[in-house]
């Protein structure tokens, strides 16, 4: 009797241990659905093969990843771009470092009127998101393609509306829409041109390459990253989740499963 009770014990115990091993070796990240989630489920089956099993939170919004990234919900977030991640730290005093970008979602300009950006008319109404930290980068792009001229100087990261100096066409801005509501606007005919961040057009079955009439140079720095804790720069099962996204399996991937419109990066 003693034999089978220390035996059953001796089972127990090692279930246990097997238990709380594999919740040390659970990675939970947050991301944003397209393509950030779908990146992370490819790399599921290579996770597993270094010993991690991978829990994928998805969000729509770019307020609560880093939110539960700081209170420890999350080991890591994927979802944003490194000015966004970087103005994100400055407003909130996030102690957050960037592990590792993953891809580039170039940003478009489109138009459900216009074919070509010069076929813009004078006072042409521009749909910008209300995020500040977008402005600079679609300003930039406004900028690159001949529509406005910045001040000088600027930090063209952290451009806002003001630091137009030059409009030729006399253009309207109105940035009072969410992020992610833009793609309906685009949907719905308003204004004259909407400029959207590539992850909700490809949600919503738009692609940059071939709808937008003007797209963002792909030689961009708004590069989406992995970020964590300052605490957890270190950690092994981060680096392994980093080291399996720069794969050249998940690089060949993404660029075939979203034909250029997504451009991956290993750095």
């Amino acid at each position: 009797m003693k034999k089978l009770v220390a035996g059953i014990l001796t089972g127990v115990l090692a279930l246990s241990l097997a238990a709380c091993g594999k919740s040390e070796e659970e990675l939970v990240i947050g991301a944003a659905n397209t393509p950030h989630a779908e990146i992370l489920e490819k790399a599921e089956p290579l996770l597993e093969k270094e010993g991690i099993k991978l829990k994928i939170e998805r969000y729509q919004d770019y307020v609560l990843p880093n939110k539960d990234l700081e209170n420890g919900d999350l080991d890591a977030n994927y979802f944003q771009h490194i000015p966004y991640l970087e103005l994100q730290k400055k407003q909130n005093g996030y102690d957050f470092v960037n592990v590792g970008g993953v891809h580039i979602e170039p940003i478009g300009i489109y138009s459900k009127k216009y074919k070509k950006l010069e076929d813009l008319p004078e006072g042409a109404t521009i749909l910008l998101s209300n995020s500040v930290s977008d402005h600079g980068r679609m300003l930039s792009l406004l900028e690159a393609k001949g529509l406005i001229t910045l001040k000088e100087g600027v930090d063209k990261t952290a451009a806002e509306i003001k630091d137009i100096t030059k409009n030729p066409k006399n253009l309207k801005f109105d940035a009072n829409t969410a992020p992610e509501m833009l793609v309906q606007m685009y949907k719905n005919d308003e204004g004259d041109a909407v400029l959207i961040n590539s992850n909700f057009a490809i949600d919503a079955g738009i692609s940059p390459g071939k709808d937008a009439i003007a797209l963002e140079d792909k030689e961009s720095e708004y590069i989406n990253v992995i970020a964590v804790r300052k605490e957890d720069e270190n950690n092994e099962k981060i680096k392994k989740l980093v080291k399996v996204l720069h794969s050249k399996e998940m690089q060949d991937y993404i660029l075939k499963e979203w034909n250029g419109d997504i451009v991956p990066v290993s750095e």
